[in-house]
């Protein structure tokens, strides 16, 4: 069976991001993008990591321009962005797509994996996976990464796997 923890990403600023590395710990996995109105989430994405890693919960991004071509910046202009405005230190995945055929292999298995309702449809989708690396929820966009129901979800997957 394929688990999130199968896949590896480029890294946004080098190397890469071995899912592996973080088996049997919670993710975050959210799709993002610098010039979006979703944008503010960034800093509750940090807030969510400094809160919740020591507890084991990984949270990693993956800036696309799939949607309104809201990422179109170079490697470097998104960390930079990132770091400067949000002060984003949780890994971040290099620039790829997460929709459609082009979509990168974390995000093709997602897509499957959440169904059609679970396919991103914008910018900033958050997919919190357990510690047997399944999805455990999903939640779109107009969810912000602060609000009780992802807190809440977040809590159950640390408790409960």
């Amino acid at each position: 069976m394929t688990t999130a923890y199968d896949f590896t990403l480029p890294g946004l600023e080098a190397g890469t991001i071995n899912l592996n590395d973080y088996r049997g710990r919670p993710l975050l996995i959210v799709n993002t993008a610098s010039k979006c109105g979703f944008t503010p989430q960034y800093e509750g994405l940090q807030a969510i990591w400094c809160q919740f890693k020591k507890a084991g919960l990984v949270v990693i991004g993956v800036p696309s321009n799939d949607f309104g071509k809201q990422e179109p910046g170079t490697a470097s202009e998104i960390a930079d962005f990132c770091h400067r405005n949000y002060g984003v230190s949780f890994p971040m995945a290099a620039r790829g797509s997460v929709k459609g055929a082009n979509a990168i292999p974390l995000f093709q298995w997602l897509n499957k994996e959440c169904g059609f309702l679970g396919c991103p449809r914008w910018n900033f989708y958050k997919y919190l996976i357990n510690r047997s690396g399944q999805p455990a929820a999903w939640f779109s966009s107009l969810t912000p990464p602060t609000s009780p129901r992802v807190r809440d979800a977040i809590e159950r997957t640390l408790l409960n796997g």
